[in-house]
């Protein structure tokens, strides 16, 4: 039977599991050290939850062929859906196994229905309770992801990815977070609040999946979700979230908060609920030119943790899942 995925909110076991599932996953050591990631210093073990993070930040840097720029492995083109839900996917499975429970579901934070609470309810949201994912801070000191300088079992950001060179570095200190509080070089604020249902519906109204030039300036589904449309204004849906959440999930490690990937759930959820209506459409196809190559239907995605998957191979997946709710707008 395949498992259920459940607002995170609106289910405590769903809640307690995942907090349970990525913790253990946290102190789980497969066997990659971090000198076979090339890393400098004395080899630690590499936990199975960081090799995720580690993916996550490869395949931010990651471009194919190296020419292109304006498409990375996993975002800024058509296959940021499909590769988050392989990602998704796998984590998903990896939880049922240390959960010993085959019908976990991943849970999925629905970000839109807080976006439409003040901006003072959405710091106060109970998906930052004690008992969900806890608060902001630098570091974070209060629900189950705190951190404590003295307790090495307490939640620990290893491995986290430079903003200004690119590269993964080591670290041994707290998640981080700074809700709303993003700001710009001229000291504005990105992204004040979280995005709005209104933006959500704007999105599935689109029939299109994906149009040229293929990156953050494309039309369609796709882009929107995302979150880089419309061009030149304040980050949309997937990036406002990113942003509004701030600090570890600004960076291209930004698995290493728990979060992450409820709000990756919450947008693989959009897209069932895209593909519900419009059946299952991807684009481009594989006629298109080799700069498309790790975009198109039948190239494999960028994998570190498993064998590649397709994009075609993401477009049915209720063997593996389904949602509780697709009403998303």
């Amino acid at each position: 039977m395949a498992a259920v995925r459940r607002n995170i909110l609106n289910d405590a076991t769903a809640r307690q599991k995942y907090i349970q599932g990525v913790k253990l996953l946290k102190q789980e050591f497969p066997g990659p050290t971090t000198s076979d990631l090339g890393l400098d210093g004395p080899a630690s073990p590499v936990s199975t939850y960081d090799l995720f993070v580690v993916w996550h930040h490869v395949a931010m840097n990651t471009f194919t062929p190296p020419t292109q720029r304006d498409r990375n492995a996993a975002h800024s083109g058509p296959v940021f859906l499909p590769w988050h839900r392989f990602m998704l996917i796998l984590l998903e499975l990896h939880l049922q196994r240390v959960l010993d429970d085959e019908d976990f579901g991943l849970p999925y934070w629905d970000w839109a229905a807080d976006g439409d609470l003040s901006p003072d309810q959405q710091v106060a949201s109970p998906v930052w309770a004690e008992d969900c994912m806890g608060g902001q801070g630098n570091p974070v000191t209060t629900g189950p992801f705190a951190f404590d300088k003295v307790d090495a079992s307490s939640w620990r950001v290893l491995l986290y990815g430079d903003t200004r060179t690119g590269q993964l570095l080591r670290s041994d200190r707290g998640l981080q977070r700074a809700f709303g509080q993003t700001r710009s070089p001229d000291g504005s604020l990105i992204a004040p609040t979280l995005p709005r249902r209104a933006q959500v519906a704007t999105a599935l109204d689109l029939e299109t999946y994906d149009a040229p030039p293929w990156n953050e300036q494309s039309p369609g589904f796709r882009n929107q979700v995302e979150g880089w449309v419309p061009a030149n204004t304040a980050p949309g849906l997937h990036n406002c979230v990113h942003v509004w959440v701030g600090e570890d999930m600004l960076r291209s490690s930004s698995p290493n908060d728990p979060v992450f990937y409820l709000n990756h759930c919450n947008e693989d959820r959009i897209w069932a609920a895209w593909l519900q209506d419009n059946g299952p459409t991807y684009v481009p196809d594989q006629t298109e030119p080799d700069v498309l190559r790790g975009h198109r239907i039948d190239d494999a995605m960028h994998a570190l943790l498993s064998d590649p998957l397709t994009p075609r191979q993401m477009l049915d997946v209720e063997d593996f899942y389904t949602y509780d709710n697709l009403l998303v707008s």
